[in-house]
């Protein structure tokens, strides 16, 4: 990969740790802090099932941009609405995002990012509003040459404007950048749209969905990052 100048990393389940038990923890937290009569699980399903109509159409091509904090408390609130809960969405929106910027880094997110900074820029773009990714970033203490949001550029992965944004905002071609991704939908799938090269951080062994585009390239582990590089 000789004409990369620039590494671009996802955040959340790729730097940063985010798995449905960090999700469900933080669900047990709001049930007992509101003192909700709820399971974890039933609020969960309803909280999602209200997310979707988001989380389906949010990357269209002309979509009015709506944060994930304004996406978040509308979706608690209609999931108190139905299960019949006199919750507070506001509250627990509030908590969700404390929740995201709060999130630990993988045990080798560090390591690896030294690793690939010896030789190439190092930015993050992310599905994120800032009032949480700034501060997880924050805590990391990295220095990243740029950052990007989604709420930052207005627009959502996997549409390729949000990483078309962040190459200008480097002065950059696709073809001097790399992302690095968990999600193969909105992460390899829109880098590659954009016409970066890709890499798939894939811990879980997650089966890849033929109708999207393939990564270049597959890890288990930031670590195996800069030797892929490098070759």
């Amino acid at each position: 990969m000789s004409k990369i100048k620039t590494v671009v990393f996802d955040a959340f389940g790729t730097l940063f740790q985010d798995s449905p038990e960090h999700w469900n923890n933080a669900m047990e937290a709001i049930i007992r802090q509101q003192g909700l009569n709820v399971s974890v699980d039933t609020l969960n399903q309803a909280w999602v099932d209200a997310c979707g109509d988001f989380h389906n159409t949010r990357s269209n091509p002309g979509a009015d941009f709506q944060s994930y904090a304004v996406a978040w408390q509308d979706a608690f609130a209609a999931a108190f609405r139905a299960l019949k809960l006199s919750g507070d969405p506001a509250a627990a929106a509030d908590y969700w995002i404390r929740d995201m910027a709060g999130r630990d880094p993988y045990p080798e997110t560090l390591e690896a990012l030294k690793a690939v900074a010896q030789r190439w820029q190092v930015v993050v773009l992310s599905n994120a509003d800032d009032v949480f990714l700034g501060p997880a970033l924050e805590r990391l203490g990295f220095p990243f040459a740029a950052s990007l949001s989604s709420e930052g550029a207005r627009c959502y992965k996997p549409n390729p404007e949000l990483f078309e944004a962040m190459l200008r905002r480097l002065g950059i071609t696709p073809q001097e950048a790399v992302y690095v991704g968990d999600r193969q939908y909105e992460d390899i799938h829109g880098a590659g749209q954009a016409g970066l090269g890709t890499v798939w951080i894939n811990r879980t062994g997650v089966a890849p969905e033929p109708a999207l585009r393939p990564p270049d390239y597959r890890i288990e582990s930031l670590l195996e990052l800069a030797d892929l590089l490098g070759t």
